[in-house]
């Protein structure tokens, strides 16, 4: 393990420790390695660009809007490290009909998921990764998670949902577009 592992490692031993547990206990004495590594993979898309994921645009031949829909995901609420999880819908309206490959936005989620987050911030950097990186005329973003924080402490909301959505360029300006960027995302899911 490198240094910045034997200080997580380190650090959580301590953590554990003080709140109570019993590191010594049967099946406990590796916890601290175990969850030292877990987080740095939880957290592997801070720092991470996104621009460089998209690779080779293609031309589609056609101007139509496109939607990646139900893009699982599951991320650390930075509040109280604890998950939220849910699923993702992008709807992008390309430039001159350049499309990226569909896999690059599910990696696009688990990069911007893969570090502390909010829900509204996550939906916002989706959002604006894909305007900016792809040079979209137009995005429409929406989230839909469960918030473990609301099941597992305070309310113990058991079920909700919370729902965020973020919009750009021609979708922000062309209500025609807008409306259609909608109707794609309401479809019966699966």
């Amino acid at each position: 393990m490198g240094e910045k592992n034997d200080r997580a490692v380190r650090a959580m031993r301590e953590f554990l420790e003080a709140v109570g547990v019993d590191l010594t206990a049967r099946g406990m004495e590796k916890t601290p390695e175990r969850v030292a590594q877990m987080y740095q993979y939880l957290f592997s898309g801070i720092g991470k660009d996104t621009f460089s994921i998209w690779g080779e645009t293609f031309d589609a031949g056609s101007d139509g809007i496109v939607a990646v829909r139900h893009i699982p995901f599951y991320s650390m609420c930075e509040h109280h490290l604890v998950p939220f999880f849910g699923e993702v819908s992008i709807v992008y309206l390309p430039e001159n009909g350049r499309v990226a490959g569909f896999s690059k936005f599910a990696r696009l989620v688990d990069i911007l998921s893969h570090q502390p987050q909010l829900q509204e911030r996550l939906t916002a950097q989706i959002a604006a990764a894909v305007w900016h990186d792809l040079g979209a005329r137009g995005v429409l973003v929406t989230v839909e998670a469960q918030q473990l924080c609301m099941t597992m402490r305070g309310d113990l909301a058991h079920g909700t949902r919370t729902v965020t959505s973020e919009c750009t360029g021609v979708f922000q300006t062309d209500s025609a577009l807008y409306h259609q960027a909608w109707m794609i995302l309401g479809g019966e899911k699966s």
